[in-house]
């Protein structure tokens, strides 16, 4: 039993596609910790358990429901952190959130769900603070890659006395990979949310919807969430090739600016940050990006009314069951570059690639080691609690861990 509790790590929803490749990633680990395999059903547990072979046989198997909360708090007491692999996180998270706040339970997920973090802010940021939780959202593909990259960059850039970060871009430059049913059903769940909510349009609308203290906030003008620039326009290194808006950027930048923000403004008050999606260089890449830009555009603020035109219950059936997905799982890949230039005119270009899967293998080492950090190295962890990011909870600790774990980071200074 370690630090009063009988479990390290419990896996919430192990029985998904997701679920069990972080839980299989934790039982290659080799870490002697003791792992609870959490979830609806007691034969689909003991099945997943199984799978695993070796000490995986003795994890204890806990049975809980998110409309169950008495089973949420049992959990949560437990254990020394929760991985919360249950989405959509704004229809199922808040309760596994507010269970985890009470107990002073450390917690993550994979959340790229701006609404649900909003309302986790709102509800727990302060009860995990009195109880010394570090509840820390989004710790798979969304969003350690943009948050490690410009944490990256900023303590490079504090180390080589160039001063702070001005002008930051990350740049997907290759990816490869499928999408998990949870995924879909989070993209469905928010395009209801956008058509029928104005605050929840009001959010997308704000780039600081998810900063502790928004009228803190530097005023930099309008922040564009969907660019379509010319790579020059980013970076020398990238002249030739265009690029559109990514939608991710619709939650990963108010996750970096709620790093910097918790981080007392580390990156800068003048730290302006945009994310984008390599079109290429073909002819008409650029009316390809801006084509894609619209396509996101019309989903995000006008495809809940779309839905709504069809049968009732038709968008359901359709959807991919969350829990699912396919053999991308152990195939893909990505890269990502994040370009940024000081307030003294430097420039550095930060670069984190996974030879797996983004939203599945990628996502289970990026899940999987940010639980390790919690749980082995907290001695080395930032004195922060509350409702925190990956970088404002673990950065320095990640950046070592993650190159052991097959992932490349790399930070360079350019001409």
């Amino acid at each position: 039993m370690r630090g009063g509790r009988e479990v390290d790590i419990t896996i919430f929803g192990a029985t998904g596609f997701v679920g069990k490749l972080i839980a299989g990633y934790l039982a290659r680990s080799g870490t002697g910790l003791t792992i609870a395999l959490a979830g609806r059903s007691q034969d689909r547990l003991e099945a997943v358990r199984s799978s695993f072979g070796g000490r995986a046989n003795k994890w204890p198997l806990v049975i809980a429901d998110v409309d169950q909360p008495g089973s949420l708090d049992a959990m949560a007491s437990r254990s020394r952190l929760v991985l919360n692999a249950v989405g959509p996180y704004t229809r199922y998270g808040p309760p596994v959130v507010a269970a985890c706040a009470g107990a002073g339970t450390d917690y993550i997920d994979l959340t790229g769900e701006v609404p649900f973090v909003r309302r986790s802010i709102d509800q727990s940021h302060g009860t995990a603070q009195d109880t010394g939780a570090r509840i820390v959202h989004s710790c798979g593909f969304d969003s350690i890659p943009s948050d490690l990259t410009v944490y990256a960059l900023s303590r490079r850039a504090a180390a080589d006395g160039t001063g702070e970060l001005g002008e930051t871009t990350l740049v997907l430059r290759d990816y490869s990979g499928g999408y998990a049913g949870g995924s879909v059903a989070t993209m469905v769940d928010l395009m209801r949310l956008t058509s029928s909510d104005a605050e929840v349009r009001r959010m997308l609308d704000d780039p600081y919807s998810l900063s502790p203290d928004r009228a803190a906030e530097p005023d930099l003008g309008h922040q564009v969430d969907l660019p379509l620039l010319p790579g020059q326009a980013i970076a020398p290194e990238l002249a030739g090739l265009w690029t559109s808006g990514y939608v991710m950027a619709l939650y990963n930048t108010r996750c970096v600016r709620r790093s910097n923000a918790l981080m007392e403004w580390a990156y800068g008050r003048s730290f302006h940050y945009t994310e984008t999606l390599i079109m290429g260089s073909f002819p008409g890449a650029a009316l390809a990006g801006a084509m894609f830009n619209a396509g996101i555009t019309t989903a995000s603020r006008f495809g809940g009314h779309y839905l709504r035109l069809l049968p009732t219950g038709l968008v359901d059936r359709m959807t991919p069951a969350a829990g699912t997905g396919n053999d991308m799982g152990s195939r893909g890949h990505y890269r990502v570059e994040t370009y940024a230039t000081t307030t003294t005119g430097r420039r550095y270009r930060a670069t984190i690639a996974q030879p797996a899967d983004p939203g599945y293998s990628a996502t289970a080492v990026l899940a999987g080691e940010s639980a390790l950090a919690l749980v082995l190295d907290r001695d080395r962890l930032p004195d922060r609690h509350g409702v925190l990011t990956p970088a404002s909870a673990m950065g320095d600790v990640l950046l070592d861990r993650l190159p052991a774990a097959g992932v490349t980071f790399e930070t360079v200074s350019l001409p």
